[in-house]
């Protein structure tokens, strides 16, 4: 069992390193998953607060991760236009052009998100650089927790 606790920890690593760059895929929270995993096998690597502590951070995390894009579209002057904007160019960049997509799509999104709520072309671009700039710092932000949790998951195997 502990073999099998492992292998499925080790899978839902992946799984979550991808998903901290797909939008679709939760990757904080399945690398948390996969301390869990650890957690139960016959070595029980972790304490309690360990594991409370971590899933703390992933829920912040993930918290953050939707705060900070639309942050810093508003930062930037931009409006609910631009927000939406950047989500529907993440998510047709991801499916139509990946991986330029997943970076350019937000940026054009907010861009064109702007114009068509009335903005101007400055301001448009203004909002679209801080939808950009919000969706890589939420990307790093989840790649580095998870990361982290790898990390342990990793150390207590050895």
């Amino acid at each position: 069992m502990d073999i099998f606790l492992i292998v499925l920890g080790s899978l839902l690593i992946l799984a979550g390193i991808i998903g901290c760059i797909l939008p679709f895929i939760p990757g904080p929270p399945l690398v948390y998953l996969s301390l869990i995993c650890l957690q139960l096998t016959s070595k029980s690597p972790f304490g309690e607060d360990f594991l409370v502590l971590w899933a703390l951070l992933t829920i912040a995390v993930i918290l953050a991760d939707y705060y900070i894009p639309v942050w810093g579209t508003k930062k930037f002057g931009g409006s609910k236009g631009g927000t939406w904007g950047a989500t529907i160019g993440l998510i047709a960049g991801m499916f139509l052009f990946p991986p330029i997509g997943m970076i350019a799509g937000p940026f054009i999104g907010a861009y064109i998100g702007e114009l068509l709520n009335g903005s101007n072309s400055d301001q448009a671009f203004r909002s679209a650089i801080g939808s950009f700039i919000g969706f890589i710092a939420g990307t790093v932000m989840k790649i580095v927790i998870s990361l982290m949790m790898t990390y342990y998951f990793i150390q207590a195997l050895i």
